[in-house]
């Protein structure tokens, strides 16, 4: 059944002040989706090769041969998948909106494009188990990679996981891949039927969102993964385990972005200490402001990471 726009929202809508406007609460922050960069291609798919092995070079004796060697490659299948949603709003309904039906028309398509972004944010982090019919995610990247760089908190409430990831962004790392040559396609609205619960119809303005998206990590050092944060005491996010998972990669491999929840962020702040300045704070107490890096990596702080994983 299609979920259209209803008297009653149209009478809210109304009724709203036109000063404040649309207040959005919906759970849509994923800023991972807008910083890690992207590139689009024409097909949908495309290959690319990695190195698993560098040729062996040593010192050799005078008059002493070299034995031949190479590098080894491996082929790995980077593939975008269809993102899409339909918007439909009864064109009665539409047109009984006092600032008109276009106005409706734009708050329904940046509704529709803001629930876009926030479900690349959930596949991005969670992979096929966010959508089984979507592209591969971190998680599911790092356990096809192994685990050489994960790190355990060491959190044992189950149910109360999150994690943190650190990823290197960019060509030779992550980054996002629009097929066919686009991003997000929003049609523009046109006039026709839809149907409702009963399969009666009804004319409708109508709208497409449609796109091929998909995520490209071939470098196994690419990402990194501290997992099993919990609230328990000590097994949250601070610098130190940070540290240690920043001490994973090798060299010149250094990650350029930190993805944490909200409350993975605030165990990593109450984590850390300020000396206070006077003595008005040392009685009242401070606390260093909400984290933006750690060892000069930026952090994004993102509602895509949930605080509910099964531990691992």
């Amino acid at each position: 059944m299609p979920n259209n726009t209803t008297l009653l929202d149209l009478a809210k809508l109304n009724g709203a002040d036109p000063v404040v406007g649309l207040i959005e609460e919906v759970a849509t922050a994923s800023p991972e989706v807008v910083t890690i960069p992207a590139r689009t291609i024409r097909g949908t798919s495309y290959k690319t090769v990695v190195r698993n092995s560098r040729p062996s070079v040593a010192f050799r004796s005078a008059n002493e041969g070299t034995a031949a060697t190479k590098s080894n490659f491996t082929e790995r299948l980077v593939e975008a998948f269809i993102l899409s949603a339909r918007i439909e709003v009864d064109k009665a309904v539409a047109r009984g909106y006092e600032d008109g039906p276009e106005a409706l028309q734009a708050i329904e398509g940046a509704g529709v494009m803001r629930a876009a972004l926030s479900t690349v944010g959930s596949q991005t982090i969670y992979g096929r188990s966010a959508g089984a019919k979507g592209f591969i995610g971190l998680q599911e990247f790092i356990t096809t990679f192994g685990d050489e760089l994960v790190v355990d908190a060491g959190g044992t409430t189950s149910g109360t996981g999150s994690s943190v990831y650190a990823i290197k962004a960019g060509a030779q790392g992550v980054q996002y891949v629009y097929g066919n040559g686009t991003s997000f396609d929003l049609s523009p609205f046109r006039e026709g039927d839809a149907a409702d619960a009963s399969g009666n119809r009804f004319a409708a303005y109508i709208a497409d969102l449609t796109a091929w998206v998909g995520l490209q990590c071939v470098n196994k050092y690419a990402i990194g993964r501290l997992k099993d944060c919990t609230a328990d005491s000590g097994k949250g996010v601070s610098d130190a385990k940070i540290a240690e998972l920043l001490s994973k990669f090798p060299v010149g491999e250094r990650p350029t972005h930190l993805l944490m929840s909200r409350r993975s962020a605030f165990q990593l702040q109450t984590s850390r200490t300020m000396t206070p300045n006077t003595k008005q704070e040392a009685f009242t107490g401070i606390l260093p402001g909400v984290p933006t890096e750690s060892f000069g990596i930026p952090i994004i702080i993102t509602d895509s990471i949930a605080d509910n994983e099964a531990l691992s």
